[in-house]
């Protein structure tokens, strides 16, 4: 689960990690009642969306009065804002965030991750702040410092200070840097986040450092420990699909591709998802039934595919184990009776009951079911499916 800015600098501010004062508004009118209260000449009025790249998109700008406030936030609020991670289709601004201005000397990079293959959070730093991070890792990766943390022993002075080190700070600075990357630790761990990113981190002309931005997502599988950021969830952000599925207890995460999928198992989702690039077509979504699935929720799922107006065909790839394959069978018979099934399904099953569900498939006489012998055969009949060639 992912928060908005404002919501994360709420829980910086908790843990004593400095943000500039600032304020949500959902109104133009309430986005100068803000900036009144804030005080001072100079403000930033951020939209507040899940994506970064909002500077660059129009999305982050300077006002210098009252009056400016409220006409930026007037004009921002409703617009689709659209940058490198919303995709074309951009996301409507719902709210903006109302920041007092600060006095900036230097801008950093500084983030937290998980290592999965180092097993341990790692906290990253760079002197490229308000750069892309893929962007610098891609062409300058020698300006990003990483340490790796375990968790056994937790966050110490040497990991700040080697973090300090590569970005030249002073002794005076690696003090203030020290206190300030102890408290981000302390959020990451304590939260359950995923990821933590602030871009830019800055040093004002007096050495303090500010997180002038705030990007947190967190574990879903942790939120229960931590009801206070679960209501946080802002459910305009995600993706309607992905939320309906999940009421039916489905894995399914759409993509940009014209190939469906469903799958039972993640493993196999992936593995799914490979063969269909190898074959050179691009899946539309990741979707894993799971072990309990039933007609029901097999239905679901195809509705929830046959949603996404960019779907050409259907790969279903099922290896019976725990679900058994005649449970898919009919949960794809019962899809066509609920929704018109109206391009091509290839269809792979194997394992459990697999000949029972083949038998059912052929005596329902479906035009657009299409079997697959096996995995690669399934693929790449699905790839040329969606391409109109099969």
């Amino acid at each position: 689960m992912n928060i908005h800015e404002y919501q994360a600098k709420e829980i910086f501010r908790k843990y004593g990690v400095p943000t500039p004062r600032g304020g949500v508004a959902f109104s133009a009118k309430e986005a100068r009642k803000v900036a009144q209260e804030l005080g001072g000449d100079l403000w930033v009025v951020k939209a507040q969306i899940h994506a970064g790249g909002r500077g660059k998109a129009g999305g982050v700008k300077l006002a210098r009065s009252l009056d400016e406030v409220e006409k930026i936030a007037g004009e921002m609020l409703g617009m689709t804002l659209v940058t490198h991670q919303t995709g074309p289709e951009g996301k409507v601004v719902k709210k903006v965030y109302i920041e007092e201005g600060a006095d900036i000397k230097e801008e950093y990079y500084l983030g937290m991750v998980l290592d999965r293959a180092l097993e341990m959070p790692v906290m990253m730093a760079s002197t490229e702040g308000g750069m892309e991070i893929e962007e610098v890792a891609e062409k300058t990766p020698e300006k990003i410092i990483k340490v790796a943390i375990d968790p056994t022993i937790g966050f110490k002075p040497f990991h700040a200070r080697k973090l300090a080190f590569g970005l030249g700070l002073s002794k005076e600075e690696q003090r203030e840097f020290i206190k300030f990357a102890s408290a981000l630790y302390r959020v990451y761990v304590e939260n359950d986040a995923e990821l933590i990113e602030i871009n830019p981190l800055i040093k004002t002309g007096d050495g303090k450092f500010l997180a002038l931005d705030a990007k947190m997502g967190f574990d879903d599988n942790a939120l229960y420990r931590h009801p206070d950021i679960a209501e946080m969830r802002d459910l305009d952000e995600e993706e309607p699909t992905e939320i309906e599925a999940k009421k039916y207890g489905l894995s399914y995460i759409k993509l940009d591709g014209n190939v469906g999928c469903m799958v039972n198992g993640a493993g196999l989702a992936m593995a799914t998802m490979d063969i269909i690039k190898l074959e050179g077509g691009e899946p539309a979504n990741f979707l894993d039934v799971g072990g309990g699935a039933n007609p029901d929720t097999v239905a679901k799922g195809f509705e929830i595919i046959l949603s996404d107006p960019n779907v050409k065909s259907i790969f279903v790839n099922i290896f019976g184990g725990i679900v058994r394959c005649d449970r898919i069978a009919n949960g794809i018979l019962q899809a066509t009776e609920k929704v018109e099934v109206n391009v091509p399904v290839i269809v792979r099953l194997d394992g459990t009951n697999a000949e029972e569900a083949g038998e059912i498939l052929r005596k329902a006489n479906i035009k657009n079911i299409i079997p697959a012998s096996d995995l690669k055969d399934g693929a790449q009949k699905a790839v040329k499916a969606a391409k109109g060639e099969l």
